[in-house]
């Protein structure tokens, strides 16, 4: 469906049982085919292939993502698809650039020993991805995998199959052996994904999306024993001191708050920000929401898109109804736009901004995946780190203030995966990248990516 008017799009054909085997059966001969027999310099080089065949393909890969997920065409060309191809040049050139470890043994006879550490494929990776970011995050997994070794069974989401596909072309175009990248198409439980996830001949899972969904796949793997990397949902809080740049503050969780219609796992939903400061924050960032043009995604005056689906649009608005019976004050927001065109019949919803919940409050806890944030008022830092760090989830958080000692005394409490001083989304691709709790299990980027997608083996050599 596109999401901008609800009209089909594409028809989509689910892969049974038999299909999920036949993929991971090919992944499998791949293994001992031609892939395995390449160097590590000229798997590198057949990445790079890769990214100039996305870059080759730059506008098709933009309308695809556009029109699978509705987002705005400006955001999709100038991060999705360039973040695709960004993610095989840099696993490309690490993975030739990594070393290993070596060490020179002292034994009791004095004749020594040499251990050192060898890496090879993990195996067949299951990767199953979401519809926030389909492209990018897809390549997030599948660049380091194919940079190891390995072979890659991809399940994209049912929302968004278009660029999963797309990007098998390109593998095609980059003279990828065949079975080294397949695509299978379908649902979670009871269908694609699940026949993924119990496969016996699957090695591993990565996944990112929702946290119930990571823990269904953990009791999927766990009579075969998986190892799993995932990447989970979050309650992200941001924290605004009253020595901040405001203006700085405000266009970056502007960003951090509506940025992708809030369908960022590492979006802001709660802002604390510092009672000195506060009214004049919020008034600022109503600006900001109010000044967001909502549109058609093709539109480059766009710059907030529909929501994913009408199921999704239904969870958000229960959402803003449920702040009302929780006692909010609405200072923005809070239904949907009127078009008067065929965009009544997509899944838009208003940004909104709420104040005067209490902590315990669901819409402060539970993660609404909309571009919706709650700001409340702080007095000391030991309270707003308390606040901060009182939520299962533990992906990400930013700090915002002119005080660098405050904001490496801050970060280094934050209990998440990733923390920003007076930035958001600002990504070095070799860093680990994961959460904590409800948030995921793992890290990827850089070595902990290459990691997770080897197997590493210790040879130890009496002298």
């Amino acid at each position: 469906m596109n999401p901008a008017d609800g009209s089909v799009i594409a028809q989509v054909s689910e892969a049974d049982a038999a299909q999920v085997d036949e993929a991971v059966h090919a992944a499998r001969l791949a293994l001992s085919g031609e892939w395995a027999r390449l160097g590590i310099r000229e798997r590198a080089s057949r990445l790079h292939r890769v990214a100039d065949a996305i870059d080759k393909r730059f506008d098709c890969f933009v309308q695809a993502e556009v029109t699978d997920t509705g987002k705005p065409v400006s955001l999709a060309s100038r991060l999705d698809v360039p973040r695709a191809a960004a993610n095989f040049r840099v696993f490309a050139d690490l993975i030739k650039m990594t070393g290993l470890e070596s060490f020179q043994t002292e034994t009791p006879d004095g004749a020594g020993a040499l251990n050192y550490t060898v890496r090879t494929p993990l195996g067949v990776i299951g990767v199953i991805t979401p519809w926030n970011l389909p492209l990018l995050l897809l390549t997030w997994k599948v660049a380091p995998a194919l940079a190891c070794g390995n072979a890659v069974v991809v399940k994209p989401s049912e929302e968004t199959p278009a660029t999963a596909a797309l990007l098998a072309e390109a593998m095609q175009d980059a003279e990828i052996p065949n079975g080294v990248y397949n695509v299978v198409h379908g649902f979670g439980p009871g269908s694609t994904g699940e026949f993924l996830t119990q496969h016996a001949d699957v090695d591993a899972i990565t996944f990112t999306g929702e946290s119930r969904t990571g823990a269904a796949i953990m009791k999927s793997v766990a009579p075969t024993v998986k190892p799993v990397s995932f990447e989970l949902g979050g309650k992200n809080a941001a924290i605004v001191f009253a020595d901040c740049n405001l203006d700085d503050a405000v266009g970056g969780l502007s960003d951090a708050v509506f940025l992708n219609t809030g369908q960022v796992c590492l979006c802001a939903e709660r802002v604390y920000v510092e009672r000195k400061i506060f009214n004049s924050f919020v008034e600022a960032l109503k600006k900001k929401a109010e000044s967001l043009h909502p549109g058609w995604p093709n539109d480059q005056k766009t710059d907030l898109g529909p929501l994913i689906s009408a199921q999704h649009r239904d969870k958000v608005l229960s959402y803003y109804r449920l702040a009302g019976e929780e006692g909010a004050t609405l200072v923005t927001g809070g239904g949907v736009p009127k078009f008067n065109d065929k965009r009544d019949q997509g899944f838009y919803v208003q940004p909104t901004i709420y104040t005067g919940l209490p902590e315990s409050a669901r819409c402060v806890k539970e993660e609404i995946f909309g571009p919706v944030c709650h700001v409340a008022p702080f007095d000391s830092e030991d309270e707003v780190v308390a606040m901060t760090n009182d939520t299962k989830y533990g992906l990400a958080a930013s700090i915002w203030t002119r005080d660098l000692k405050r904001g490496h005394r801050v970060a280094q409490q934050m209990k998440v995966g990733i923390t920003w001083v007076n930035c958001w989304f600002l990504r070095d691709l070799r860093t680990p990248f994961g959460g904590a709790g409800l948030s995921g299990i793992g890290r990827e980027g850089g070595m902990h990516s290459l990691n997770f997608y080897s197997e590493l083996n210790n040879i130890c050599i009496r002298l």
